[in-house]
């Protein structure tokens, strides 16, 4: 498993969510990622998915 991270912001730049999501591909990392965006409401929300390589997975401003 890898660990991804997912940080959700608001418009003054304060963190709303910070947390590490342990996945086996960034295909379920990006699903489960949007699955937890969507349950705690933040889908439109600035918001990142990063990988353990440093990629961009998800992104919304």
């Amino acid at each position: 498993m890898k660990k991804y991270f997912l940080t959700v912001y608001a418009k003054n730049g304060e963190k709303l969510l910070d947390e590490a999501i342990e996945a086996a591909t960034d295909q379920e990392a990006k699903a489960f990622g949007t699955a937890r965006l969507t349950e705690k409401e933040f889908s439109e929300h600035t918001h990142r998915l990063i990988s353990p390589a440093g990629s961009l997975l998800l992104f919304h401003r």
